[in-house]
């Protein structure tokens, strides 16, 4: 069954939605030129209002590794996201100061970008299109040669996430813009995104 992430939420009632719908996965964006940026500590009130079983992603542009392996071992996220063409050897610096788990975004523009996503040393890749909330879809033929399971962004909304499980099968669909309607998370679309992947069964088919 494909997971679901819900990014971008920055507000105490995007908790309560999220809380209500239970994606496996929530993201928080600590990239300050962001318009979704959320400070640490208010990222650790809205944690507190979290029901715990949902995990917390933290998505980062070049941050600090100091920064993002502080947040890992405080508790205020679960899972370190790099969105800003971080290299190996930046993973490599992480990795000495936390083994906390990493998903390594590539920007997919050509054959050879899911071919790098393949190599990348983090735990997880997430393949997206622009440089992440930009609400456009990706030609995702460039997918063909990853084979490693991976998180699915860029462009995805409740109009088009049953169609990309059912066709593309990935580990985890993330959705940031296509949730939202002037530029705040809109609850009902939150719950038809999730409910459109959900409706989805293990044989790739939408239930009736």
């Amino acid at each position: 069954m494909t997971k679901i992430k819900l990014c971008g939420l920055t507000r105490p009632q995007d908790m309560d939605v999220a809380n209500e719908l239970h994606p496996d996965y929530i993201g928080f964006v600590f990239a300050q030129k962001s318009r979704r940026y959320v400070p640490p500590a208010v990222a650790a009130e809205l944690r507190a209002r979290l029901d715990p079983g949902i995990r917390v992603v933290g998505v980062f542009v070049r941050e600090a590794p100091q920064t993002i392996a502080g947040l890992l071992r405080n508790g205020v996220i679960d899972i370190a996201q790099l969105h800003g063409g971080e290299g190996e050897a930046y993973i490599h610096t992480l990795r000495a100061l936390t083994d906390g788990p990493l998903i390594q975004a590539f920007r997919m523009d050509s054959p050879a970008d899911g071919i790098a996503a393949e190599h990348s040393p983090a735990d997880f890749v997430l393949l997206d299109s622009g440089q992440g909330g930009t609400g456009t879809v990706f030609d995702w033929t460039l997918l063909q040669k990853v084979r490693r399971p991976y998180f699915l962004a860029g462009g995805l909304n409740p109009g088009n996430a049953a169609r990309a499980v059912r066709c593309l099968h990935p580990y985890a669909v993330d959705v940031s813009s296509g949730i939202e309607t002037g530029g705040e998370k809109d609850p009902e679309k939150m719950r038809s995104f999730v409910h459109a992947v959900r409706s989805v069964t293990e044989t790739g088919k939408e239930e009736e």
